[in-house]
């Protein structure tokens, strides 16, 4: 157990799972309000099919006003908000680490556009920082998206795009996620981007909680479907992991339990099949979904592979395990 409450029943009312949450994390990790907390290159296919390098930065702030029962960011976060000029002088200690690249995603742990994360007063100096960037990624909760995005778009000299997690297609269980968002309220963020001429992307769930294991990986190909239906450009699947103090106590209870390494290729396989957009796999720290270590090199290199080609690629034979 990472957090110090027990597992007792998660809470069917959403005004008391906040604290059924928090009262079960760990403490944070010691961040500096200065410097973001981790940032690197790599390449990504972009719309037309080339690969191109993208600068990740994952900013220090403030932890997100909503407590999403899977999350595991708020280790990275802070409990006050960084002071106004903070976020452009984290992306100046960044860029002078990394090599050039022609996209950059700034993330920071919660939504771009919520006021007590990231002024809006700082939107000049941040869009100076990045003017070099022929695109711009930023996340953000769906309720957030409203005419800041616009004013932000106009300040940046190439393109924006807005990444939301959309989770899951599975009605019920988003509900349970904590959340605080709707299908509906996806469906409508995404319609507001649209009519601003904004890319997004969205991040889906592989094997979140409460939903059965065998339907884990169709759920995951539907919801990458959902995306797609609202105007996504590119989903990318995320495994749940569990670590954070919530999950672990549902997996107690028979609530959660992580994704083996098949149901995230399964879930890639069949959202790549859907031909609507990009499909990304998230290939960090893959081990923790595998139960073999014979095949676990090749199985990860073809989900890297298939990332760049956007084509389905053979699995990797093994025989030493029938995963």
């Amino acid at each position: 157990m990472t957090g110090t409450a027990g597992a007792t029943a998660y809470p069917s009312h959403p005004a008391e799972r906040d604290a059924w949450i928090v009262s079960r994390r760990a403490p944070r990790r010691p961040m500096d309000g200065e410097r973001p907390y981790a940032c690197f290159v790599e390449d990504e296919v972009d719309a037309s099919g080339a690969a191109q390098p993208v600068a990740t930065v994952f900013l220090t702030n403030r932890e997100c006003p909503f407590r999403c029962l899977m999350c595991d960011l708020w280790q990275h976060t802070l409990e006050d908000s960084v002071p106004s000029g903070a976020i452009a002088r984290q992306i100046d200690v960044a860029l002078a680490g990394l090599p050039a690249a022609a996209v950059i995603k700034l993330y920071n742990s919660g939504s771009f556009f919520d006021h007590r994360a990231i002024p809006p007063g700082d939107y000049p100096e941040i869009a100076r920082r990045v003017s070099g960037f022929r695109r711009v990624i930023v996340e953000c909760h769906p309720s957030f998206v409203g005419p800041d995005v616009e004013r932000f778009r106009d300040l940046v000299p190439g393109d924006l795009e807005v990444a939301m997690g959309l989770e899951t297609a599975h009605a019920a269980v988003l509900a349970r996620l904590n959340k605080r968002m709707t299908l509906e309220s996806y469906a409508e963020a995404s319609g507001t981007l649209r009519s601003m001429g904004i890319a997004s992307r969205a991040f889906v769930l592989v094997q979140p909680p409460f939903l059965p294991v065998d339907e884990a990986a169709d759920w995951a190909v539907r919801s990458a479907a959902f995306a797609f239906d609202h105007g996504a450009g590119a989903v990318s699947l995320i495994p749940v992991r569990g670590g954070n103090g919530a999950l672990d106590a549902l997996a107690e209870t028979g609530e959660f339990s992580p994704p083996r390494l098949a149901t995230l290729e399964a879930a890639f396989d069949g959202a790549l099949a859907l031909g609507r957009g990009r499909v990304f796999a998230d290939t960090w720290d893959l081990g923790r979904f595998s139960r073999c270590p014979a095949c676990l090199d090749a199985r990860s290199a073809r989900l890297r592979a298939m990332n760049l080609a956007q084509q389905w690629m053979p699995r990797a034979r093994c025989e030493a395990c029938d995963d």
